[in-house]
């Protein structure tokens, strides 16, 4: 687990936010909606440098492969990356109301809470901030897809155990889409890992796209044929 170990510390010390994401509140480059999709339903990106494509070409990102992705396939999605490097679930919570209420996404994909862990803080005030997004989202009738996050055995079992067991019990709870490890298959792997040997390069974003995909595609919905 060192690896992963190493990936999950930069992440929670870098502070680097996406060009063209004025702090979640806009759409980064690659979601930004041409005229003709304005009205599309939005799927809502929420999550740290892990979706916020640090370190490479975020056309290159997993948040812009999905787009390709549902654009291939015939789904009417527009995404919108609110991603942003450093992000905690605090950051995040806190931000949450302005961007439902610009951009009234009908699916959310949540990842987000790792730094909370390489922190250390309160197994408790984290569950609550997830609670709260989690809350939040079910309000506006917006379905979820929760990206679940591990942490390396170094930082005691008892908490590595109750910070990944915090993700497991809010999909089961609420019968969330839900990714069991965000990083699997690539946060052991470090020929997927940038020159650092801390972030996954542009050749790793495709399986982390895999691991999303698994539990979003069922959720989808294709638009209505015309007649």
């Amino acid at each position: 687990m060192r690896c992963a170990f190493v990936l999950l510390t930069y992440v929670g010390t870098v502070l680097f936010v996406t060009p063209g994401l004025d702090l979640g509140l806009q759409a980064n480059a690659a979601s930004q909606p041409a005229a003709s999709a304005a009205n599309s339903p939005v799927i809502l990106v929420v999550g740290d440098s892990l979706s916020a494509g640090y370190g490479i070409d975020v056309n290159q990102g997993w948040v812009a492969l999905m787009q390709r992705r549902l654009e291939s396939q015939g789904y009417g999605y527009r995404v919108v990356n609110a991603s942003v490097s450093g992000e905690t679930s605090a950051g995040a919570r806190a931000r949450l109301p302005r961007l439902f209420e610009i951009h009234r996404p009908a699916l959310m994909i949540l990842e987000i809470g790792a730094n909370d862990g390489l922190r250390g803080l309160p197994l408790t005030q984290t569950r609550d901030n997830l609670n709260t997004m989690l809350d939040l989202a079910a309000k506006n009738k917006a379905q979820t897809v929760l990206a679940g996050m591990q942490l390396p055995p170094n930082y005691g079992a008892k908490y590595a155990d109750g910070f990944a067991a915090l993700f497991l019990e809010q999909a089961k709870t609420r019968k969330l889409a839900f990714v069991p490890f965000f990083l699997d298959g690539i946060a052991l792997d470090m020929s997927l890992m940038q020159a650092d040997g801390l972030h996954p390069t542009a050749a790793a974003q495709p399986r982390l796209l895999d691991n999303v995909w698994t539990a979003l595609q069922p959720v989808l919905i294709k638009p209505a044929k015309k007649k």
